[in-house]
């Protein structure tokens, strides 16, 4: 009897990673409605921390492409993403999203970006609601409140396909 209790302990002990490590994994989300979006905006100017500049809500997901809203308040640092292409769409407010350049003060941020608390040169754009725009990997870039509100915006993060894309 203590052998099969053992056993089965050794089991559970065994099986209970994978399941966790299963329920860890996000579902594919691939459809979000509009209701759902403005919940969404709601819930990051309530998720807000402090005076920080950027929220971010996931919107969609289906590996490897992930579509995320973002709750920008104010000036965040700038940003490199060495390995996918991000794709931004104004929801709502207006900024100025400046892209190319060079970082100032550059840091590693993790594995597969880059930060900076500015961008020197680059290319200043002055976005509204239903403007669209794409930041090739590996190209600084930083997003600008203005108006006197948050922009809302909705990014894809696209990673690079290898060899010759069309």
């Amino acid at each position: 009897m203590r052998a099969k209790l053992l056993s089965l302990v050794a089991v559970a002990a065994l099986v209970s990673p994978m399941a966790l490590a299963q329920n860890a994994a996000p579902p594919d989300h691939i459809f979000a409605s509009h209701s759902e979006i403005e919940g969404l905006i709601q819930k990051a100017m309530k998720d807000r921390k402090g005076n920080a500049p950027n929220t971010i809500e996931p919107i969609l997901s289906l590996a490897p492409y992930r579509a995320q809203l973002e709750y920008r308040t104010a000036l965040a640092p700038a940003a490199l993403h060495e390995k996918d292409a991000e794709m931004m769409y104004v929801l709502q407010g207006t900024g100025v999203i400046t892209e190319g350049g060079k970082l100032v003060g550059e840091k590693r941020t993790n594995a597969n970006n880059r930060g900076g608390d500015s961008i020197e040169g680059g290319t200043a754009h002055n976005v509204s609601p239903g403007d669209v725009i794409i930041i090739p990997q590996n190209t600084p870039h930083q997003v600008n409140p203005t108006g006197g509100a948050p922009i809302v915006l909705m990014t894809f993060h696209v990673p690079r396909p290898a060899g010759n894309w069309p």
